[in-house]
């Protein structure tokens, strides 16, 4: 079976504007956690990655028309740009690896996934488009260009009874109502509207001008004939945009491929591109179905990882709201109290190889050799861990290793610092013995959906080339006396050497999508 390695890492997370920063940031047990700012004053402790695009501006500059970079940070969300300067990281630990990308043609993929997409661009233009409806139905609304509501309203002051059908005016509502009761009532009128109904007839006499001659200087002379049409109806009746010429097209250059897709035009790599996407479990499916096409001939390399945008109040909000976030102001570590977890963003961005191609081409390998990767489902509830699903994928990584489980000397766990830290330890011992060391990291850097997988196991990747596990922000006397009564050989707030042998590292993703991964360090 063709064995993989990793061949660059990229790293994006908070303190931690690169994998250089993440590595030095490691070595303290201290948390990387900061209060939320999304709501104002707030309870809230996040990780905001620390991240300036400008860094890459010259990389970019180097490669692309000068206009190249202002384009990508004006259009992309942050978590494309965090991929991309994760993957600029990446190419720097082998020198000539980004032209082996680009020589490699079909053979190079792109798997970046993300767990909870572009929300930034999505929230900003969600909100754009809902105060530009209200400004287009306020104004068609308007009793004095609106006969059908006048004729209503006259009816009512007569004597006449409210119509059924017709929304409750907003000034007969309780004030806290207000808003949504005048949305309703203005879009109802505004959809009666005479006035509206002939903007709209010389609006699509406008549009249904066609391209005429050669396509391409036919398209541009209509573009302007309709742009000059259209400025000349606005001023005609005096009318606000309509609410769908206020959306970003930033809606449509940032959905999940995206991330992949940039990468794959900034690097020039030409195979297969897309995002797969598996929740807390996304680094690791990338991870997965990157070695699998390595193995089965596909790819010679692949660029894998997710990324995250920074903490958002609707992702805060989210998470309150299924009850697996702390919001007490201090940080919540995984084994301890259970109080719940924090959120967290940014990118983490590997290139995977296979090794024989990569040391022919004097490429050297990082951190420890990935095994295999074992996933599973669930297929139990959405966001409570079955014992099943995770033991079921760490079951299918130990036999496509060939590692038995006495032989595991580390584990890596998914831990979010809720109940299921009990369960998710209960079942490691059913599956491993009493001697394998454990490590819990949310409790440093947050729970970055996607991303904190890879965080995880680039921290353990980093560690076991250094010869040492890095110290977590638990403390021997916070170990949860349940969870200490299962297993009790973690670490602690103290560095450690790495014991020699097979390691492990589970993620389990919101739906129930889990993913083991089994690795061993490098052997001569």
């Amino acid at each position: 079976m063709k064995r993989v390695g990793v061949y660059g890492w990229g790293v994006v997370a908070p303190r931690s504007p690169d994998v250089e920063a993440f590595a030095r940031n490691l070595e303290c047990s201290a948390s990387w956690l900061a209060p939320f700012q999304g709501f104002g004053p707030a309870n809230f402790l996040v990780g905001t990655p620390q991240f300036d695009f400008s860094v890459y501006r010259s990389w970019i500059e180097e490669r692309f028309p000068p206009s190249r970079f202002g384009q990508l940070q004006e259009k992309m969300d942050p978590l494309t740009l965090y991929a991309i300067g994760a993957f600029v990281q990446a190419l720097g630990q082998n020198p000539g690896i980004e032209e082996e990308l680009t020589r490699l043609g079909q053979e190079a993929h792109v798997y970046i996934g993300t767990g909870i997409g572009n929300v930034h661009t999505l929230h900003a233009s969600s909100l754009r488009l809902y105060r530009a409806q209200r400004r287009w139905d306020r104004f068609w609304a308007d009793p004095e260009r609106n006969p059908p509501l006048r004729d209503y309203l006259a009816a009512l002051a007569a004597g006449g009874e409210p119509d059924p059908e017709v929304p409750i005016a907003p000034d007969a509502v309780p004030h806290g109502e207000r808003l949504e009761a005048e949305d309703a009532w203005w879009h109802h009128w505004a959809a009666r509207s005479p006035d509206l109904a002939a903007y709209l007839e010389e609006l699509q006499k406008i549009e249904s001008l066609t391209v005429e001659g050669q396509v391409e200087s036919g398209k541009l002379r209509v573009m302007k004939r309709k742009q000059r049409l259209y400025g000349q109806l606005q001023r005609k009746w005096e009318a606000p945009d309509p609410p769908w010429r206020q959306v970003s097209a930033n809606v449509l250059w940032n959905i999940h491929n995206t991330p992949a897709a940039q990468i794959s035009m900034l690097g020039r790599i030409t195979g297969l591109a897309f995002a797969p996407v598996g929740a807390c479990s996304t680094f690791g499916v990338t991870l997965k179905i990157a070695m699998d096409a390595i193995r089965r001939g596909e790819a010679k390399a692949v660029v894998i990882g997710a990324s995250e945008g920074p903490p958002h109040p609707l992702v805060v909000a989210a998470f309150h709201s299924a009850r697996v976030i702390a919001a007490d102001g201090t940080v919540s570590k995984p084994l301890t109290g259970l109080r719940g977890t924090h959120v967290a963003g940014g990118a983490a961005i590997w290139i995977v190889g296979e090794v024989e191609h990569m040391a022919a081409r004097g490429f050297r390998p990082l951190g420890l050799e990935p095994l295999t990767v074992g996933v599973s489902s669930d297929a139990d509830h959405i966001i409570t861990p079955s014992r099943e699903g995770p033991l079921a994928a760490i079951e299918q990584a130990l036999a496509g290793a060939e590692v038995a489980p006495e032989e595991i000397v580390s584990w890596d766990l998914h831990a979010t610092a809720t109940p299921g830290d009990y369960l998710e330890v209960d079942n490691l011992r059913s599956a491993l013995s009493d001697r394998v060391l454990v490590t819990a990291r949310k409790g440093t850097f947050g729970h970055g959906m996607g991303a904190c997988g890879g965080w995880e196991l680039t921290a353990q990747y980093l560690g076991y080339e250094r010869g040492k596990i890095f110290p977590t922000p638990l403390a021997r006397d916070e170990l949860n006396r349940e969870i200490a009564g299962v297993h009790d050989l973690f670490v602690f707030d103290q560095a450690c050497p790495a014991p020699q042998g097979p390691v492990g590292k589970l993620s389990m993703g919101v739906g129930g999508i889990n993913a083991c991964v089994i690795s061993r360090p490098w052997d001569s």
